[in-house]
């Protein structure tokens, strides 16, 4: 269940209330008339099942209540009621396939902007990913995975090509084609110091490499599971199973194949500096369009569209 808050325009109240009253999916009706201050309005209040939550959001949204009140949703980790466990039952659908579109969209778009946090964290992935190919470290690689910001735009990108929300795309766009230039930059002056001082040796890096030769090493497997990766990312941030979205950090070579490729470039090795770069390419495109393809498999269960109102600039 999910709680719905909507400050309605006086004038609009009893419209938002009878789409409340008259969906199944909605329960726990609450007014508190001219409670909001502002906007002005009366301040309506209800428990939805998540089911049903695009189709309600969709029917106040077209009262005009998102432009001139407002409406926000909140998960509901408890609810002990027979009246909320009836309006489940009789929203169509299972809860855990229902995707929310609107919080889907506000959440993607909020990980896809190119802040000076997504920038650090990206660098700082990359850094940890030179490092570990050094070092050899396995482990090193991992972190840097797990560290790596990166998921955030790709799955928005895949959001707003289904939604047809170019906006988010061109904002996810801007921050993966800003970051992992800039992060590989800073990568590779990295490099060079560590060549200037020593700290890393052409010969002992790329000599006899052995475990982590997969980053740049392309095949048919790169882009599997590239496509895999973004499935299950998009499956976990719609499903709410977060959990499950540390294996996807961990199975794609973004993050390492950008690091790797600056590392290459600054030590002279551009064979596997390129063979990086193509490998970060093919699991950028793999992500997406696996994400992009499970959303419109999922899409096309729904009973509504998906509302096309561009993001707000902050």
């Amino acid at each position: 269940m999910l709680h719905l808050r909507a400050v309605c325009p006086a004038e609009r109240t009893e419209a938002a209330l009878d789409v409340l009253r008259r969906h199944a999916g909605a329960t726990h009706l609450v007014l508190l008339r001219g409670a909001a201050v502002e906007p002005p309005g009366d301040l309506v209040e209800a428990d939805v099942a998540r089911e049903a939550t695009d189709e309600i959001l969709a029917a106040l949204c077209e009262l005009g209540i998102d432009r001139d009140g407002g409406v926000t949703l909140e998960v509901i980790d408890t609810s002990l009621s027979d009246h909320a466990d009836r309006a489940e039952e009789a929203a169509p659908g299972d809860g855990s396939d229902a995707i929310v579109w609107e919080e889907l969209i506000s959440r993607t778009g909020e990980e896809s902007k190119p802040s000076w946090t997504f920038q650090a964290f990206l660098t700082i992935a990359c850094l940890l990913a030179a490092v570990g190919i050094a070092t050899d470290s396995p482990v090193t690689i991992v972190g840097a995975m797990v560290v790596g910001p990166e998921f955030g735009p790709l799955a928005a990108i895949a959001v707003g090509l289904v939604a047809r929300r170019w906006d988010l795309v061109k904002r996810a766009a801007v921050a993966l084609g800003i970051g992992f230039p800039v992060a590989m930059a800073v990568t590779a002056v990295f490099a060079l110091a560590g060549a200037f001082t020593g700290l890393f040796d052409r010969a002992a890096v790329f000599g006899d490499q052995h475990q982590v030769d997969f980053i740049y090493d392309l095949s048919a497997y790169s882009l599997i599971v590239a496509m895999l990766a973004g499935a299950a990312g998009v499956l976990s941030l719609t499903s709410a199973k977060s959990a499950a979205l540390v294996g996807v950090f961990i199975s794609v070579t973004t993050v390492p194949a950008a690091g790797y490729a600056a590392l290459a470039s600054v030590l002279g090795e551009w064979d596997r500096a390129g063979k990086s770069l193509l490998q970060l390419l093919i699991n950028l495109i793999g992500i997406v369009a696996a994400a992009a393809l499970v959303l419109l498999i999922r899409r096309r269960g729904a009973t509504d569209g998906v509302t096309t109102r561009p993001l707000s600039s902050g």
